[in-house]
């Protein structure tokens, strides 16, 4: 076991790792930019080192200031968290070559998956269906048309490099295929420095589901069942909950078989999330493999009782995995929301600012994962996320009662938060059967 990390990352994350370090006895190291100075978190560390100005690209993506604060430090490891750099096999490379283990998949398993290109590859030599999609790199309009009308309209145009819905467009005829293609290049390469685009046949409607994986460096991989992660807004998360409601056992276990296979075809190891589309006839498509600790991980780690970031420190340690598949056995329900520093009633806009009033809820089956506390000033620097909220009862009917009960007990003042959109979403008669799908948010809570 590794006697310090350095946890390169920021809010709720960074205090999720530092935890899980204390919990393995393990010295832990946080880095920090000039606008999460003072932090309460940061306490929690034995050490903080400050790595640049607010703008992440001079602070948390400044990938030579965070190895030197390992080095300085005496860090043997880093865990990247979510987000920043933790998909990054520049920064997985780059410590490999200081002699720092990077808490995360081998640097070869995340170049193969990491463009969605190889990763659709991949998925077909291990026999894991995919979405009908254009037979690689677009690279002109024509092709684009040829590929548009022999699927049918509508079609998806989406950035190689893409996440978040970046780089992504619908088109649903010609005029808009070719409108969505140049606009997609262009806001893929301002984001990814990365302007190739491929297309999809698009699916009405579907769901979004998602497996977990777990693998160790001995060639173990298992998966942790699923969590369904339809209801999103602008390809943003908002709720997501394990069952995946409506899912036949048949397919579930089809799909999280599917997911271990392709883990294995690359090698990988460490936590990982291989994520699904699943037609309103309950077919599923394979569309992408996020490399890293997810979001929304807690919500596995209470139906399991799992301790998923634990398990990363252990697996990168080196150490087996100390469970197998069989001894995997869900129970119960369990349902994430995202409280999210946005103004809701005026299209989602950022809400930065200071929270005056703080009160959490609490009570049986409820957790919190949150970095803030009253008079945590949010900053316009960074995602908008202030906490993780979650529930766990034996049903999903129990589950969505002490939701509601958890939600009306929150009570954040001084800025705008996604609670009031999460409770009417918690009394939404198509919500509470389980009939939802990606497009519900703007389909039944917010049609134009």
């Amino acid at each position: 076991m590794f006697h310090k990390i350095l946890v390169a990352n920021r809010g709720e994350i960074a205090l999720r790792v530092i935890r899980a370090c204390r919990d393995l006895g393990v010295e832990v190291v946080a880095v920090y930019s000039e606008a999460d100075r003072g932090a309460p978190y940061l306490e929690l560390a034995d050490q903080a080192i400050c790595i640049g100005p607010a703008p992440s690209a001079e602070s948390y993506l400044k990938i030579p200031r965070i190895i030197a604060a390992a080095e300085a430090s005496g860090a043997q490891a880093i865990h990247p968290g979510y987000g920043f750099l933790a998909e990054n096999s520049k920064f997985a490379e780059q410590c490999r070559e200081s002699n720092i283990e990077f808490i995360g998949p081998p640097v070869e398993a995340m170049d193969r998956l990491g463009n969605k290109d190889k990763a659709k590859a991949v998925a077909k030599a291990a026999k894991v269906p995919t979405v009908p999609g254009s037979d690689g790199i677009v690279n002109s309009e024509e092709e684009a048309k040829r590929f548009a009308n022999a699927v049918g309209y509508p079609v998806l145009i989406k950035a190689v490099a893409g996440g978040g819905g970046r780089g992504m467009r619908l088109a649903r005829d010609e005029a808009s295929l070719v409108s969505g293609l140049a606009a997609a290049k262009a806001e893929a390469e301002i984001a990814f420095k990365d302007g190739r685009v491929y297309l999809e046949k698009y699916l009405d409607r579907p769901r979004h589901v998602e497996v977990q994986l777990l693998g160790d460096q001995h060639g173990n991989v298992l998966h942790l069942f699923e969590r369904d992660c339809s209801l999103q807004r602008r390809h943003q998360k908002l709720v997501e909950e394990s069952p995946s409601p409506r899912l036949p056992d048949n397919v579930r276990q089809e799909m999280c078989a599917a997911a271990v296979r392709l883990a294995k075809e690359v090698g990988y190891f460490s936590a990982g999330t291989c994520e699904f589309l699943v037609d309103q006839k309950n077919n599923y498509y394979f569309i992408e493999v996020n490399a890293r600790i997810q979001v929304e991980h807690p919500v596995t780690e209470l139906v399991t009782g799992v301790d998923l970031i634990r398990q990363q420190i252990r697996v990168a340690a080196g150490e087996r995995l100390s469970f197998t598949q069989k001894d995997i056995v869900p129970r119960g329900c369990a349902i994430e929301v995202r409280i999210n520093a946005e103004d809701t009633a005026h299209d989602f806009r950022p809400s930065p600012g200071t929270i005056t009033t703080w009160r959490p809820p609490g009570g049986p089956g409820v957790r919190l994962d949150s970095h803030v506390v009253a008079g945590y000033r949010v900053p316009p620097t960074y995602d908008s996320m202030v906490a993780k909220l979650l529930v766990h009862q034996p049903t999903r009917a129990e589950a969505f009662a002490v939701m509601r009960r958890a939600l009306r007990e929150f009570i954040v003042e001084g800025i705008h938060t996604t609670i009031p959109i999460l409770k009417t979403i918690f009394d939404t008669p198509e919500f509470i059967k389980g009939d939802v799908d990606t497009t519900f948010i703007e389909r039944v809570l917010m049609p134009k």
